[in-house]
């Protein structure tokens, strides 16, 4: 009798070794899954917003900077531009 109890622990507690091993290794699936998705999304949102920065200074117009390269700020100015004035604006937001 002793025997018989001793295989039913024995056996149980292999069974409920391979029930947690393989909760476990789902776990740490799910983990390693939602950091690689963390890092993919961090390193796409980088490249959009350099895609942005990049963007903003292809269009902005070149007439409307002034002779050290900024953008003219002063609304009272002949050569002012808002277009250029609000990208840069939104470029130095984007940074």
């Amino acid at each position: 009798m002793a025997a018989s109890g001793a295989n039913v622990l024995r056996y149980s507690a292999l069974g409920c070794g391979i029930l947690y091993g393989f909760y476990h290794q789902r776990t740490l699936n799910n983990q390693a899954h939602l950091n690689d998705l963390t890092r993919k999304y961090k390193a796409e949102e980088s490249l959009i917003a350099k895609a942005k920065a990049e963007y903003t200074k292809k269009t902005m117009p070149k007439d409307s900077k002034t002779a050290g390269g900024d953008v003219i700020s002063d609304p009272n100015d002949p050569k002012f531009d808002l277009e250029a004035y609000l990208t840069m604006k939104m470029a130095e937001q984007a940074k």
